[in-house]
């Protein structure tokens, strides 16, 4: 075969026996040729005297560069198996069916299928081995492919979570391919943006960092396949086109290889699929046809997860608004019991008072006000039926609310003052103090502005023993009404104060931020729970529960208040352009809002040091603004655009 013959001849043949063994050998070797398997002849000891040209075209070596030699082709870990394997063939003469592993010469990983026979010479002696093989790495992938999908489709309604989905998916991923590391990647649309929603890596590590990381959606890898719809493999990322370091960087894990597959549901392309670092050889037309599959069988279950997510989140908001209305109304009805009890029983010294008197005038005057004491008292009634679920409105009780003080207010003075004429005066007052004005914007120094302002205010929390550090550096001016200015900071500083317990400490600072100046107030206090945090800016809402709510004095511990001022520095920051980012921790000691502090860290029976207490809690507030000239541009644009 190939110039070598599969027997050894003692005597030379007569010229009929060499004609019939010639043809012999011309009819095997056309056979070998034909056949689509490898096959190939070693001598005793393992020295390749044959191949045909399948083993050529599946392993890549030809005869030439094999003859009188061994094959390389044996992984290392298969050695020792191999030799038992000759072994074996030596003792039962054949093998059939066994299964194994051979490389090509270019270093790629072959399933194979391994048949032997040893053969002798004409004096029986051993003359060496043939060997066919039969590649099933694609067969054994297809069936590795479709076992897998069916695996996945059958597990994934077990699993409810979105998180939990994507695991399973990932490890099912790494364990038929081989890889060191895989994750899905989707699509944050409104930022354009995409996140790690899960990640596995060999090191446990690597999974958390880059769980954090994000990165713009027109970026890497999965930037081009996001836009082309294209799946792609990248056999040496680092020195590819589509290289983005960033995420390399920031997870610390380095990328050699890698495959990115589009998850798409029938109208867009929610992420990608991406296999990383493949454990052995390059990643393949089977790799990517195997992910490809695995991401159109899963890119729905994961969209219904997802949408499952945003529901159960919807609902839990809806919940959070709900509770937050019956706080309004508790706090509301805590506030209206306070002056209807005042406002009844200074009536009643009145009329004392009054009934001696010989002029009776002052009889229509209490009417009216016993009348509108009345009409508070009824409204009293309305916030419990309120409390009861039945349907009336809070815009009606506030007006009401507002009407009947405002009356009773003019009716007391004009008691105490005997003239009518000065019911105008005090509707002047209040229309003064709580009426709409016009605030004018000017050019101020934040820093000099916030340090001013807190040395101003100290005197209002001097009976607290709360350490207050100011830190400021020079910033660009900024462009708003002081006033607006003055009410953001004491609005902070007051609910910081009243946060932190006796013994703690806040912290004021102003700084050169990135867009511009920024005011920091941080407290070293009971910080706020999650549930409240979603809601603290976005409705008229107190951090505390309504049982334990009052109305103290301004600064002290758990003082109260009306809950406004977070929400009245949104609307600010909506009209002058500055944002509001607010980060806070629950202390351990206290995670619920009907857990109490003692209101001084000495009587914290669970703090057992100040740095117990300022280590467990607290809320940091930023205040971003914009540069005042960028400020007054953006002012102008807008008022020609109107």
């Amino acid at each position: 075969m190939a110039g070598k013959q599969l027997t050894t001849q003692t005597k030379p043949p007569d010229s009929s026996l060499d004609t019939a063994h010639r043809s012999v050998e011309r009819r095997y070797r056309a056979l070998l040729e034909f056949l689509p398997d490898p096959v190939f002849v070693v001598d005793v000891r393992g020295r390749m005297s044959y191949l045909n040209p399948a083993f050529m075209k599946i392993f890549g070596w030809n005869l030439e560069e094999l003859e009188g030699k061994h094959i390389p082709f044996v992984p290392e870990h298969l050695k020792e198996e191999t030799r038992q394997g000759i072994k074996r063939l030596s003792i039962e003469k054949l093998i059939h069916g066994f299964e194994t592993k051979r490389l090509t010469k270019d270093g790629k990983v072959l399933d194979v299928v391994l048949d032997g026979a040893i053969y002798f010479d004409e004096n029986k002696n051993l003359s060496g081995q043939v060997i066919i093989l039969r590649d099933v790495t694609r067969e054994k992938r297809v069936t590795r492919m479709n076992e897998a999908l069916y695996r996945v489709a059958k597990a994934l309604p077990r699993y409810k979570s979105l998180n939990e989905r994507l695991e399973f998916i990932i490890k099912e991923v790494q364990d038929i391919i081989g890889l060191r590391g895989a994750s899905v990647i989707l699509i944050d649309e409104k930022k354009n943006e995409f996140f790690f929603r899960e990640a596995v890596y060999e090191d446990g590590e690597t999974d958390k960092r880059i769980k954090e990381i994000r990165f713009p959606a027109d970026k890497g890898v999965a930037g081009h396949v996001y836009r082309t719809g294209k799946p792609l493999i990248v056999p040496d990322y680092p020195n590819s086109p589509y290289f983005f370091g960033r995420v390399d960087e920031e997870s610390g894990y380095q990328t050699k290889n890698m495959i990115d597959v589009p998850i798409s549901t029938p109208d867009r392309i929610i992420g990608v699929l991406c296999a990383v670092n493949k454990k052995e050889g390059e990643f393949d037309e089977d790799d990517l046809e195997l992910l490809s599959a695995i991401a159109s069988t899963v890119a729905s279950p994961i969209e219904n997860a997802r949408i499952n997510e945003e529901l159960k989140r919807s609902y839990e908001e809806v919940k959070s608004l709900n509770k937050a209305k019956d706080r309004v109304i508790h706090h509301l009805s805590h506030e209206l019991k306070t002056p209807v009890s005042v406002l009844s029983a200074s009536l009643s010294l009145l009329t004392k008072k009054l009934s001696g008197m010989n002029s009776k005038d002052w009889e229509t005057i209490m009417d009216r006000a016993q009348r509108n004491l009345k009409r508070i008292l009824e409204m009293q009634y309305e916030v419990e039926d309120i409390l009861q679920n039945k349907d009336y409105t809070t815009y009606y009780l506030l007006s009401a609310l507002l009407d009947a003080c405002t009356d009773e207010i003019e009716v007391l003075a004009s008691l105490d003052a005997g003239k009518e004429d000065i019911l105008k005066s005090i509707r002047n007052r209040i229309e003064d103090l709580f009426g709409p004005r016009e605030s004018i914007p000017e050019k101020i120094s934040l820093d000099v502005f916030a340090e001013n302002t807190i040395h101003a205010l100290r005197s209002s929390f001097a009976h607290r023993r709360c350490h207050v550090e100011v830190k400021t550096e020079e910033t660009p001016l900024i462009y708003i009404p002081r006033d607006v200015l003055a009410k953001i900071i004491e609005g902070l500083l007051r609910n910081a104060v009243g946060n932190t317990p006796d013994g703690g400490k806040i912290e004021v600072s102003v700084k050169k931020g990135e867009t511009g100046p920024e005011l920091e107030v941080k407290d070293f206090g009971v910080g706020i729970t999650e549930e409240n945090r979603r809601l603290i800016f976005e409705s008229y809402i107190t951090t505390r529960e309504t049982m334990q709510y009052s109305t103290r004095k301004p600064y002290d511990f758990n003082a109260g208040g009306k809950g406004f001022d977070l929400l009245r520095m949104k609307i600010f920051s909506e009209r002058y352009n500055f944002r509001i980012d607010m980060k806070s921790s629950r202390c351990s000691f206290i995670p619920g809002d009907e857990d109490l502090c003692p209101g001084d860290i000495k009587n914290c029976g669970r703090c057992r040091t100040v740095n117990d207490c300022l280590n467990s809690g607290g809320t940091s507030v930023v205040v971003k603004f914009s540069e005042a000239d960028a400020f007054v541009i953006n002012e102008k644009v807008n008022q020609r655009r109107d």
